[in-house]
Order: structure tokens, then sequence, then C-alpha cells
């Protein structure tokens, strides 16, 4: 009788595997703790799609943020992920659902080996002021801390940020809470450490985008993450992913001295009254 119902199982199976369709997305190059984090969130997600299987044809060098925009908006690639703004949203279509519960708002510092004395005595915001904080030129974050008054340099390509940070041309390299041990341990050779006393926190989510007119793919992800944060795999996943369960122990987020500012670039239709979709420091 067992056999019997499992042959029925797998038979149904191959129907529904037979008949669903097949989509390829066309995707940035995964080859970071972070990308993967997100990489993993959206095939969980559409795995739930019960009409379409997905996979990913990944792009063969690492696109930044600028170029991800143009290609979404051109449809040469179907999904990216990054910090929202009102500019995003005009030009490309959100899927609302803050990726790390809004922990991308909560930064804390890379810095230089060494220096950890220069930040322990920072008390005020216009302390933090005093140094120059490095961070990619189309990054949603820019205009946060420009808006803050807080001294920023840029440049468009991310890898080069910490090569400057060892060189001299900044003094703070602000992450989020989930990104800089990684970081820092994935570069050995470079004389970089992450500050042990300051926490940044402004109102800041992540979302998937997809191109405007593509109202299919952003409604099954919309689909799919709303039924992992219904069932509790979402928290389950975000929790228990090893990148950011390492980064919520090493940051000691409680004890840190805490700097909030604005974010004037957050789209009114943010979706902050949902509190169980943001993460909360207590």
């Amino acid at each position: 009788m067992r056999s019997f119902f499992t042959c029925i199982l797998l038979a149904w199976m191959a129907v529904f595997s037979a008949s669903a369709k097949q989509i390829t997305l066309n995707i940035t190059k995964a080859d970071q703790s972070n990308d993967q984090y997100q990489l993993k969130l959206l095939t969980e997600a559409l795995s739930r799609d019960p009409d379409n299987q997905y996979k990913f044809n990944h792009a063969q060098t690492r696109l930044n943020e600028g170029q991800l925009i143009n290609y979404i908006q051109s449809g040469e690639i179907d999904v990216m992920w990054g910090g929202t703004n009102k500019e995003y949203e005009k030009i490309m279509l959100p899927i609302r659902i803050p990726l790390f519960k809004g922990l991308l708002g909560h930064r804390i510092f890379i810095i230089r080996q060494g220096e950890q004395h220069r930040f322990s005595n920072v008390r005020s915001l216009s302390d933090l002021a005093e140094f120059k904080m490095g961070q990619g030129a189309n990054w949603a974050d820019t205009k946060v801390l420009n808006a803050a008054g807080l001294n920023v340099v840029t440049t468009t390509k991310y890898h080069n940020l910490f090569y400057m940070l060892e060189g001299g041309r900044f003094d703070l390299f602000p992450r989020g809470v989930h990104e800089p041990f990684a970081e820092v341990a994935s570069r050995p050779e470079l004389n970089l450490t992450v500050e042990e006393d300051l926490l940044l926190v402004y109102p800041l989510a992540a979302y998937f985008f997809v191109n405007s007119n593509n109202f299919k793919l952003a409604q099954a992800i919309e689909n799919g993450l709303l039924e992992m944060i219904e069932d509790g795999s979402f928290d389950e996943f975000f929790y228990s992913n090893p990148m950011i369960s390492q980064a919520l122990k090493n940051a000691e987020l409680e004890r840190r001295k805490i700097f909030r500012i604005s974010n004037p670039n957050m789209p009114a239709a943010t979706p902050f009254d949902d509190k169980k979709l943001w993460f909360k420091i207590d």
C-alpha cells in the first residue's frame, strides 16, 4: 500500500514538474556572502510559486548598483537587490519587504587596525562628523549620510573602498551589522578591523526590485516572501543565517553608543507600521 501511494506521489510530482513553466532569470554575479543571503532568500520565495520553476543566469562580472539599475530598466537583468530610495521606486518596481528586516540601516564601521582610540571618545553626531566616511557613489546610504551633515568620500567600485580605507582616503567605512565581520575576514591582507563602540541607525530597507512592467515576477516574489513571513520561515532564515547570527553576536548592539539620523529618501509607501517586518535591538 505504501508503495502504491509513493508511486502516486511521484507521478503527481512528475506531472507538476512537466506542467510548471520553466523561467530563467538574469541576475548579478552573486559571489559575496551578502549576495548569497539574498539569492537564497529569492530562491526560497520563488520556490513557492505553484505555476513556475525558476533558475538563475548569473552575470559574468560583478555589476555596481548603477549598472544594475540600467540593466533592470533595459530588461537585461530581471531582479536586483539593494537599499531603497524615492528615485529607485519611481524607476523600478519594488517588492516592499525588507530583506534584512531593516538591519541594513544599523551601521557599524570598518576602521584601520590600531585606531580604535580615535573613536572611543565620540559622544555626539558632530563628533562623528569630524571623520571621513567611505561609500559607494550610487548607494542609497550616501544621500542619507550627506543629508545628516556627515563627511562622505565615494567611489563607484565596492572593492576599492577597502583599499581606500587602508590607504587613508577616509577613516570609517559604514556597513550593515551583518556585513563587516565577513568582509574584514575575507581580506586578511588588509590592515582593517571592526570598530567596537559606535552604532549609527537610520531607516533603510533593502528590497528586491524588478522592471516597472514585470508585475507577474514582482507578485511571485512578494507572495513567496509573505508566505515565509506568515509561516515563520522568514525569521528562521534570517536569525539562523550564519552571517546574521554571528554578526549580531559579534556586534553586541545593545552596549554600543547609538546615533540616530533620519532618512529623507525613504518613500512614503514604506511599511513601517508592519512591526513583524522589522528588526529591533531589544
